[in-house]
């Protein structure tokens, strides 16, 4: 019988653990911004007036409409999927808890828990909920490293910066060679079993990990590529139209997602190719799946700069950069924290 994780505890939202990782989020964030203005700025920086336009303002509510909604509706199709139907508000509200979960904690590791205790606490048992959430992750991974070694390849924004030409292409093979081991993780699991073992059993001669610890990290390593094997199996035999609706939906929660920048920017009153955009914020957020840093701080302001210091003047880089961490992140962050609080607070009455 499969062993889920326990979930029966709320995740730990504690004011002084959750005061520490957004501190850390925010120093990280503020010097990445700071990196920005210094190396590719010319330490210039001004407010533009042309951003609360009442036809940018409007604009830029209506993308975060589709921006939350595809979110919210992607997890919806694949719960369908997977053969469970929870109501449309408890949904959008697990968009906002994933929002700020995944970015307060560093990887992400604090997002899929929540998630799965917020689900499984709406009745959806905790097999579904880690399958739902970890398909929802997957498909919109799949889309980002299947798009990303084109744009290193014939992007022309990126062709000619020194560093993309030394990595291009080590990061497309990175790439293929990641997509590859997830065709294997699904379907063919137990091709994967002899290596695991391999890897575990060369820790433990390495005396890095104890006899007991050697057979337990074996179990559950196998136990998860089989669980995860197994839900997405179940995925792709649910209603067909589910299926197709959950692979729309997250790509339009992507386009939703990388169009933010190509509308600051056509504010601003700049002439920017959209597909140029959307191809810069793929490889962007490719590098942010890799940094080590909560919700990728420091590291996607300093990547998003250096993509657009040749496409934007240096009075606007900074700006522009902040607006777009606004409205994706720090919003979202934001409604998350209070989602979450009011979550727990109502939780511990019940």
């Amino acid at each position: 019988m499969a062993h889920y994780p326990d979930v029966s505890q709320q995740p730990d939202t504690s004011a002084r653990r959750l005061a520490g990782f957004l501190s850390l989020f925010l120093l990280l964030s503020v010097l990445g911004t700071w990196a920005i203005y210094d190396r590719f700025a010319g330490r210039d920086v001004r407010f533009d007036e042309r951003l609360l336009a009442p036809e940018t303002l409007l604009a830029a509510l209506g993308l975060l409409l589709v921006y939350f909604l595809a979110d919210g509706l992607r997890l919806h199709f694949t719960l369908r999927a997977l053969g469970h139907h929870l109501a449309f508000r408890p949904i959008f509200r697990l968009v906002f808890i994933n929002i700020f979960f995944s970015n307060v904690t560093p990887l992400a590791t604090g997002g899929g828990f929540a998630q799965v205790w917020y689900l499984h606490k709406r009745g959806v048992p905790i097999g579904t909920a880690t399958a739902a959430t970890t398909i929802r992750t997957i498909l919109a991974i799949l889309f980002i490293f299947s798009v990303t070694p084109v744009c290193l390849l014939w992007l022309d924004a990126l062709q000619g910066r020194p560093v993309v030409d030394r990595l291009s292409g080590l990061l497309a093979l990175l790439i293929l060679l990641y997509l590859a081991f997830f065709l294997v993780v699904l379907f063919r699991t137990r091709w994967l079993s002899p290596l695991l073992t391999a890897v575990v059993n060369g820790l433990h001669r390495l005396h890095l990990i104890s006899d007991a610890r050697a057979h337990r990290w074996q179990f559950k390593l196998r136990r998860e590529l089989l669980r995860f094997a197994r839900s997405f199996s179940t995925y792709l035999r649910g209603d067909w139209r589910f299926v197709l609706l959950s692979i729309a939906f997250t790509l339009v929660f992507l386009i939703s997602l990388f169009s933010f920048p190509a509308l600051l920017m056509w504010a601003l009153g700049y002439s920017v190719d959209y597909v140029t955009v959307l191809g810069l914020l793929f490889v962007t957020t490719f590098i942010m799946y890799f940094a080590p840093t909560p919700g990728a701080s420091g590291i996607s302001e300093g990547v998003f700069g250096s993509f657009f210091s040749p496409l934007l003047g240096s009075t606007h880089l900074v700006l522009v950069t902040v607006a777009w961490r606004f409205l994706t992140i720090y919003l979202g962050m934001l409604i998350g924290l209070i989602v979450t609080q009011f979550e727990v607070t109502r939780r511990g009455r019940s």
